[in-house]
């Protein structure tokens, strides 16, 4: 399989990207900056939020996926919305998947980012995200889209290979950045989830 991993130098991109490249896929990993990536992975230097690009890249692989997220040192929170919608329109066709967020998943009736205990700072972000998938539920049927949403805590970990799906309720309150890439990668190779969100948790 052709997967094209935006963001593949960050934390959750660089290890979906590595997974992939393990398993025998054929990975390109763009990056705004240039960033250092993974043994195997075809480096390119684009932007989800150019058109004719993701046109390009689109073109020549199975699936988009978005490892990018909204600014956290104050930029415009706008350009990632923007990066999501040039990837969904300029795809055409090509199947794409999101690294979500934890806020939007619903406990109680509830979103997580609407709940009282939502640590403030990770607030904004959120939202943002939350409305980007509202935005790919609300795409035609033609789209073919994914998201990911992690459990409320993923960082660095271990690759254990022994974690729990579900759809919009937590189903964990932590997972590592390396389960999740397996997960992700599993959808990829045999999809699961087609114009749905789920997540993963311990």
């Amino acid at each position: 399989m052709k997967i094209a991993v935006y963001g593949a130098s960050g934390m959750i991109g660089s290890r979906i990207a590595a997974e992939a490249v393990s398993r025998g896929h054929e990975v390109i990993g763009i990056t705004r900056s240039g960033g250092e990536q993974p043994a195997g992975v075809r480096a390119v230097v684009g932007s989800a939020n150019d058109v004719a690009s993701v046109k390009e890249i689109a073109s020549t692989v199975d699936v988009l996926v978005s490892a990018i997220g909204p600014s956290r040192t104050g930029g415009d929170p706008q350009e990632f919305v923007n990066a999501i919608d040039t990837l969904v329109a300029a795809a055409d066709g090509t199947r794409v998947v999101v690294v979500g967020g934890a806020g939007s998943l619903v406990a109680d009736g509830k979103r997580l980012v609407d709940s009282p205990g939502f640590p403030e700072i990770y607030k904004s972000e959120a939202l943002v995200v939350a409305g980007v998938l509202d935005t790919l539920r609300a795409t035609p049927e033609g789209v073919e889209w994914t998201m990911l949403s992690p459990a409320q805590v993923i960082q660095p970990g271990e690759r254990t290979g022994t974690f729990r799906l579900g759809l919009d309720e937590p189903v964990g309150t932590e997972i590592s950045a390396e389960d999740y890439a397996i997960a992700l990668v599993d959808e990829l190779e045999t999809p699961a989830h087609r114009r749905q969100r789920f997540t993963i948790g311990y």
